[in-house]
């Protein structure tokens, strides 16, 4: 029975590697098959990056595939050694970080679009606040709690945090801030009524229909909002520079400003 016993436990074992192996063996050919273009591209960015995405697939029969998340996880997977063509982060400074590794195609980065941040609620909420210097952030919250992105990570997070705190109300919510991983995840906790209220892009706040905007915070308060896109340096798919390229066209342009994006490049024209 023992003799049995071990020979059926190396059958077993034997059969799991080869499925194993078989497995890893299927992923490399597939991935090493497919010639999509991979995209990193920061939460923010879905809803136009999918309908841009469509349309270039309608018009080249090529697509994309796109991987949102914030901004900071991103960069940190592209430096581990993800598999990606582009990232396009939300801010400069997770650009700046993938650059100083030595990550990117310096020539292929540029300033592609701008954003501004504001104050959403559940959209039945009655809560009214003027986004001024010493507004008090915190008799609207009254028990709730504030969503935001990461305030030292995620790109929203930080730009929340420096208009607050340039305004004189971070004082008065740094307890009372519900810190999500990113944006979107921000969003939601406001959509479903788990707080009260929150603080993420303007587009963002127009993609969402159960939430509504109750302020938009001053430009000055904050860094601006650019969202730089580059090539990153271990792609080798001919066709990320043509997604890039079409990204910066004039058709992908009015479904930027289409979600409530500024369009800062100028657009590459003939598409």
């Amino acid at each position: 029975m023992h003799r049995v016993g071990r020979c059926w436990v190396q059958t077993i074992r034997a059969m799991f590697l080869g499925l194993a192996l078989a497995g890893v063996c299927m992923t490399s050919g597939a991935y090493a098959q497919s010639k999509d273009v991979v995209v990193f591209a920061a939460a923010s960015l879905k809803n136009a990056l999918d309908d841009i995405n469509a349309a270039w697939e309608k018009e080249t029969g090529k697509k994309a595939v796109v991987s949102y998340a914030a901004s900071n996880a991103l960069a940190k997977q592209i430096e581990a050694g993800a598999p990606a063509d582009l990232f396009f982060s939300a801010d400069l400074d997770w650009m700046d970080y993938v650059a100083s590794k030595n990550l990117i195609q310096t020539e292929s980065r540029s300033n592609l679009l701008g954003n501004s941040i504001v104050l959403v609620a559940p959209k039945d909420s009655t809560v009214q606040v003027s986004i001024e210097r010493g507004f008090d952030l915190a008799a609207a919250l009254g028990s709730g709690r504030l969503a935001m992105g990461n305030v030292d990570a995620v790109p929203a997070g930080k730009y929340g945090k420096a208009a607050l705190e340039k305004l004189g109300a971070w004082n008065g919510v740094k307890d009372k801030v519900a810190q999500a991983e990113s944006v979107r995840a921000a969003l939601v906790l406001v959509s479903r009524g788990e707080a009260p209220l929150g603080i993420v892009y303007r587009t963002d706040a127009a993609s969402d229909p159960s939430v509504k905007i109750v302020g938009t915070f001053p430009a000055e308060s904050h860094p601006p909002i650019i969202y730089p896109v580059a090539l990153l340096k271990a792609s080798a798919n001919p066709d990320a520079q043509a997604f890039l390229t079409y990204m910066r066209s004039t058709k992908a342009r009015s479904l930027f400003e289409k979600q409530g994006f500024t369009f800062m490049d100028k657009p590459v024209s003939g598409s």
